[in-house]
This record gives structure tokens, sequence and C-alpha cells, in this order.
């Protein structure tokens, strides 16, 4: 397979000068693990105290890493990327929340973006997180199978109909819906009510998916499980696949409750479990669609190489690529001029609620090794070319 992934005129076309000194900027900051760390503390403290940041924050790490405040002000980020080749993904990215009214607020938000998801071409999945639509013990307390108090039954029907209502639309209106994964502490829960929805509305084709976090080395065997029961209930599997989020979350609690760690061993067990996966659900694409959340360029070489392989069309709809906004533009924008389908996570809400899910993004970066300095490398091959050097 040829290696698209080196040319920084494609991967950063969209970008100013200054956009690009301030990627550079931001990358550089994220590489220093300690100022990781003070910058989240001193940022969280002030968010806190109300002082007046909110300001920088939007013009550095927000404008970076997401699309705008609300949705209508994505849509000049959507229409530019589009140009490209590049669709969105509109990601409320508010998270934390515990109250029904705020469950009712994150409902409404989905099905205001499967509303533009209809009706912009740029826009050709929705999203949502199982605990925008409900308490996090909820869902623990689900998958554990423990009896629910009356009040917490009435809870949980809340959080059912929620789901049912966002994949109920999006069937009627034509848009694939992508679920979150989440910790696998709640995760079982969140996973049989995908299932349930995969069995209502992917009749006649994949418009729910669920996620599958492949540091997990228990979720190949997941997959095996659900195809035998897509095949015996007729319905299509979607699948978004990713490495995983909660990787420091998932060993701490197994060591504080004292069972095995439900995350593989080493990065290369994940590596190898990711690109298992992505090959098994690859084999079965009459009832199996992919969409590859990575930013490893290796996993989406393998990944166009089966495609080649199986002589499967770059724009077929059935394998999508995505990547997160801000990130590996690199992948992104040479995916799509190579005429493959691709999708920017794009997040939004008002900067206060976003920032935890910035938090993670800067978190994530200084964790994942090589990530920050790949992202370095190419911001300066680009600013590079630029200046003729």
């Amino acid at each position: 397979m040829e290696k698209i992934f080196n040319n920084t005129e494609v991967a950063f076309a969209l970008k100013s000068d200054t956009e690009l000194d301030r990627a550079y900027f931001l990358f550089k900051m994220i590489d220093n693990q300690p100022l990781v760390r003070i910058g989240t503390a001193v940022t969280n403290f002030a968010l806190k105290a109300n002082l007046p940041v909110e300001g920088l924050i939007r013009a550095t790490v927000f404008d970076h890493f997401c699309g705008g405040i609300n949705e209508d002000d994505c849509l000049s980020v959507v229409d530019k990327m589009f140009t490209k080749g590049v669709s969105s993904v509109l990601d409320y990215s508010v998270e934390g929340k515990e109250e029904e009214n705020q469950f009712d607020a994150a409902l409404d938000m989905t099905l205001k973006t499967i509303e533009f998801a209809k009706e912009r071409l740029a826009i050709p999945f929705a999203v949502f997180k199982p605990t925008g639509f409900g308490r996090f013990e909820l869902y623990e307390k689900v998958g554990e199978k423990q009896t629910l108090t009356s009040d917490e039954q009435v809870e949980w029907n809340r959080v059912v109909a929620r789901f049912d209502l966002v994949c109920s639309e999006a069937h009627k209106k034509n848009v694939a819906l992508l679920i979150d994964g989440e910790e696998s502490w709640m995760q079982d829960a969140a996973d049989d009510l995908a299932t349930e929805m995969m069995r209502k509305y992917n009749k006649e084709k994949t418009i729910v998916f669920n996620t599958l976090q492949l540091y997990r080395w228990d979720r190949l065997d997941y997959l095996k499980k659900l195809h035998e029961q897509a095949k015996n209930d007729g319905f299509f599997i979607g699948m978004k696949l990713v490495r995983g989020a909660y990787m420091e979350n998932e060993i701490a609690r197994a060591i504080e409750k004292g069972y095995p760690s439900p995350i593989c061993d080493t990065k290369e067990d994940t590596d190898k479990n990711y690109d298992t996966t992505v090959r098994y659900m690859s084999d079965h694409l009459d009832i199996m669609s992919i969409f590859a959340g990575t930013h490893n360029e290796l996993s989406t070489y393998k990944l166009m190489d089966i495609m080649k392989e199986k002589c499967v069309k770059t724009n077929n709809n059935k394998i999508w690529f995505g990547q997160l906004y801000g990130m590996s533009d690199n992948i992104s924008y040479n995916l799509a001029a190579n005429g493959y389908n691709v999708a920017k996570y794009l997040p939004f809400g008002p900067v206060k609620d976003v920032m935890p899910y910035l938090i993670r993004r800067a978190e994530e970066n200084t964790s994942v090794a090589g990530q920050t300095s790949r992202e370095l490398s190419m911001i300066k091959a680009e600013r590079n070319r630029r200046k003729g050097k």
C-alpha cells in the first residue's frame, strides 16, 4: 500500500499560517506532561471560580478541538471540511450531568443533530453517549442485574425511552446513529440496549452503531456472539471500532475491587485485538458495517489493504474511517483525497461544559506513545514546506 499519510500539503490545506502556528504551540504544550497537569488544575480552578478565562480557552484549545458552542456555530467548520471531502459527526460533548432535565436536554440536542444530518450530506452520522441519557450508577446497577427500586425502574424506563426515541427518529430519517462506549462496569447495560435497538431498527440496513473498545480483551468474543444473534434474528450490525479512552480508570478500578483487569496486557495486544476485529468485520460485510475510529496509521493502512484485497470500493458505505477534530489531519484529509469515506468527530457545547472532554483529549495525547510528537513533526514539516525549506 502506497504511504499517503505524509502529504502535509493535503493534510493542512484548510489551515492558515496562523492556525498552523497555533496548532504547533498547542501540541508543544501538550507534549510537556507536567504542564498538562498544571494547566488542567489551573483551568478547572479558574472555571469553577468564574475567572474570566473562557475567551483565552476559546481562542486556543477550544477552537482547535471543537466546532463551536452550539450546533449552528459548527456549520462553517462542517462546510469548510466538506470542501475537501471530509464529513462531520456533530458530538454534543457535555459530560458529567446527573439530572433528568439535563438528560432531556441531551436528548433534544441529539434529535436536533439527527435533523441536521438528514438535511446535510456533510453530516452522515449522529451520535450520543449513554450517560448523556441516564445516570452512570443506574447503568451499573442494571448491568449487574441488581433489583431496582420502583423509582429506579421508572428512571430506567425513561432511559430506555430516550434510546428508543433517538433510534426510531434516526431510522425514520435514514440517518446512521453512533452510540459511544464508556467504562466497562456500566457498559453491559448500554450494550444490551444498543443490541435491542439494532434488532428493532437495523432490519433493512445498518442505522444503529454500537462501539467496541478494543483495549478490552473480551470484545471480539462479544462481537462473535452478537453476530450469531444477528444471523438468527435477522438484523444488521454496526460497530464503531476504537482502542478505548478510559484505560487508567479501568486498571485502577480492577486493582481496587480485586478483579482481573478487562484491559489487554500490552499495547501490542490491543493493536492486535483491534486489527483482528477489523479483519473479522471485513470478512462479514454482508451483515456488518464498520466505523473505524483510529488515529493509528498502521491500522488504517491495514484496513485499506483489506479493502483492496476484497475489491471493496473506497467509497463503499459499509466502511467509514473516523478521527477527532483537531487531530490526525494527515490521516483524515489524505484518506478523503484518495476517495475513502472519512468523518471527523466535531465536539460542541458551552466552553465550561466541554472542558472535561478537552482535558481528556490533552491527557490522552500525552499518554499515547508518539501521538503528540507525530502531530508536531507533521506541523513542522508543513511549516517548512510553506517557507520553501
